[in-house]
C-alpha cells in the first residue's frame, strides 16, 4: 500500500481540468484532505464556493478517468521528485503568490534554506540576443552575487539566462533554472551541458511533468515561478516587447523589487529597461551599491569578503549595545528580530501578536531607526 496518500490524490486533482490551484486548495480546505475529497458527491462539491453545476460535472467526469494509485505509480517512474503545495519543503515564497504550481517538479541539490526564504533568491531575465554590455553585465554581478551568498534564478534561455546562471557558477554559487518543459531536456539544446552542471551544483524546476514540450505559452506561466521565487528580480537587457518585462510585471504584482540595467536609447536591446526605469525601476548603477541594496553591508575596511550575514571576529571585544526602552508589545517585536536578517512570518510567530498589529509595530520601529527593512520581507536590527 503506497504510504504518500495526500500526495497521491494532490497529482490526481491536479489531472482534472477546470481545477486551479486556488479551487484545489478550497477544495482541500473544505474537506481537510484531497482522499476525503475524491469519493464527495456532486451536493457536497458544490457546496463550496466557486464550484457550480457545470464544473462539478465537469469534476466527477474527469475523476471517472483516473485511479490516484495507478497514475502516481506510474508518474514516479519518470517523475519521482515533486513537491505539493501543502508540503513543508514546497518554496516558502511561491506560495505568497495568487497562483502557485499545485505540483513542482525539481531535479538537483535541494537547499531547504532557499526554499524556506532564508537563503535570498534573485531574479536574472532578458533578451536572448544581448548586446557585449549586457553579457558583461550579467555575467559580472551574477558572479557578485553567486560569491556573497545569494542564489541566482532564471530560466536556461539563451542569451542573458545562460549568462546569469554561468556567471553564478563561476562565482562559486548556487543557481536555479525554471524551465518551461519537462525535465528530460534542455530547451535550447545547446544548453545541456549547462544543465547538467546547473542539477550537480544547484537545482531545477519546472510545473511541467517529464514528455512535456517547450510550448510558447509555458514561457509566461514560468516567468511567474521565476518572480514569485525571488525577492528581487534584475532585468539585464531586454527589447519593448519582452518576456523579461512579464517577469518584471510578475514581480511587481507579487510586491518584489525589480532593478534594471540602463543604457542608450539607441540599443533597441535596452529600450524595455528604460521603460521600467520609467515606471520606478531601482537603477543599477555598480555591483558595489547593488549588493548593498540587497542587503548586504561590506566592511571593506577590515578587507572582509562581502556576506549576508555579518561575521564578527573573535579578535576583537564585541560591544553589548544599549537596549532601546519600549512597551511590552514594541519589546515583544523587537526581541523577535534576530542578528540575522529574519522574516516577518518568524517575527510574528515568535511575538504572538498578530501580522497586522506587527507590521504596525515594525514600521514604528523603523522611523524610530531601531531597524532596516530588507528586501523579501526580512528585517534586521539597526
Amino acid at each position: 500500500m503506497i504510504q504518500d496518500t495526500e500526495k497521491i490524490y494532490w497529482l490526481a486533482w491536479s489531472k482534472i481540468k477546470g481545477v486551479g490551484v486556488v479551487s484545489l486548495k478550497k477544495i482541500y480546505d473544505y474537506f481537510g484532505n484531497l482522499e476525503q475529497a475524491w469519493t464527495a458527491s456532486s451536493q457536497e462539491l458544490m457546496l463550496i464556493d466557486g464550484i457550480g453545476k457545470k464544473l462539478c460535472n465537469l469534476i466527477q467526469e474527469e475523476k471517472r478517468k483516473i485511479e490516484p494509485e495507478k497514475l502516481y505509480l506510474k508518474h514516479i517512474e519518470k517523475n519521482p521528485k515533486f513537491w505539493t503545495v501543502i508540503e513543508l519543503e514546497y518554496p516558502k515564497l511561491l506560495l505568497e503568490i495568487p497562483s502557485p504550481p499545485s505540483i513542482l517538479y525539481y531535479l538537483g541539490q535541494v537547499n531547504l534554506s532557499e526554499n524556506q526564504g532564508i537563503t535570498p533568491l534573485i531574479g536574472i531575465v532578458g533578451t536572448r540576443k544581448p548586446t557585449e554590455h549586457g553579457k558583461k553585465w550579467t555575467y559580472n554581478i551574477s558572479k557578485a552575487l553567486g560569491k556573497n551568498g545569494f542564489t541566482v534564478v532564471s530560466g536556461l534561455a539563451e542569451g542573458i539566462d545562460t549568462v546569469a546562471h554561468r556567471g553564478c557558477l563561476d562565482g562559486g554559487g548556487r543557481t536555479i533554472a525554471v524551465l518551461g518543459n519537462g525535465l528530460d531536456r534542455a530547451y535550447p539544446s545547446n544548453n545541456r551541458q549547462l544543465m547538467a552542471e546547473i542539477a550537480e551544483k544547484g537545482l531545477i524546476m519546472t510545473e511541467y511533468e517529464y514528455g512535456s514540450q517547450p510550448e510558447r505559452g509555458n514561457f509566461p506561466a514560468r516567468n511567474r515561478i521565476v518572480a514569485g521565487l525571488c525577492r528581487a528580480v534584475l532585468v539585464m537587457e531586454a527589447p519593448e516587447k519582452s518576456g523579461a518585462l512579464i517577469t518584471a510585471r510578475y514581480a511587481n504584482e507579487f510586491n518584489r523589487d525589480v532593478y534594471t540595467l540602463p543604457n542608450s536609447p539607441d540599443n533597441v536591446q535596452a529600450r524595455g529597461c528604460l521603460r521600467l526605469i520609467h515606471n520606478g525601476a531601482e537603477i543599477i548603477i555598480n555591483e558595489e551599491e547593488l549588493l548593498s541594496s540587497l542587503g548586504i553591508i561590506p566592511s571593506l575596511d577590515q578587507g572582509q569578503q562581502l556576506s549576508l550575514f555579518p561575521v564578527s571576529s573573535p579578535s576583537l571585544p564585541e560591544k553589548t549595545p544599549k537596549e532601546p526602552r519600549l512597551s511590552s508589545s514594541f519589546k515583544l517585536v523587537y526581541d523577535s528580530i534576530e542578528v540575522n536578517p529574519t522574516l516577518f512570518d518568524v517575527i510574528v510567530d515568535k511575538s504572538q501578536l498578530n501580522s497586522g498589529e506587527v507590521s504596525g509595530i515594525l514600521l514604528q520601529l523603523e522611523l524610530d531607526g531601531l531597524i532596516t527593512q530588507l528586501p523579501g520581507m526580512m528585517y534586521c536590527r539597526a
